[in-house]
């Protein structure tokens, strides 16, 4: 499980003096009980494994907003910090699809709902996620498939 994964890369970055990498990984853990906490009230859990993607996504996604944004105001020391937490946070997250990998599902997504104008844009993006919402960053792939229904 991929929980285990970053409370080991807690440890180990402890015992190494990593200090760097241990206080990207305690902004995970506690990113991770924020929704878990969030979600006690919650009717239906989501699957353990998915969460913690959905929260490492959303962790990546914030980071790489933050370091065009430093970069663009001139804060390079700023940026560099930023990409060592976002290194942290994409070394646990699953392998991402390639380009042609994503191109691939979404044709496929494409013959399978029978869709053919960008109407439908949505209902292909719905069944994109559905089918590869942990491996595929949505918002390159909303571009993939904007320009595959064009």
């Amino acid at each position: 499980m991929l929980r285990d994964s970053i409370k080991a890369a807690q440890i180990s970055a402890m015992k190494a003096g990593d200090k760097p990498r241990l206080a990207a990984v305690r902004l995970i853990l506690a990113k991770l009980k924020d929704r878990d906490i969030e979600l006690r009230t919650a009717s239906q859990l989501p699957e353990d494994d998915t969460l913690v993607v959905e929260v490492l996504q959303k962790m990546g996604k914030q980071r790489r907003e933050s370091i065009t944004m430093f970069e663009a105001g001139g804060r390079q020391e700023l940026a560099d910090g930023e990409k060592g937490e976002l290194a942290v946070i994409e070394s646990f997250m699953p392998a991402q699809m390639s380009e042609p990998e994503t191109r691939a599902a979404i044709e496929l997504i494409k013959t399978d709902l029978a869709t053919a104008s960008i109407k439908d844009m949505g209902k292909v993006m719905a069944e994109l996620k559905a089918r590869h919402g942990q491996t595929l960053d949505m918002s390159k792939a909303s571009a993939l498939v904007k320009a595959a229904l064009a």
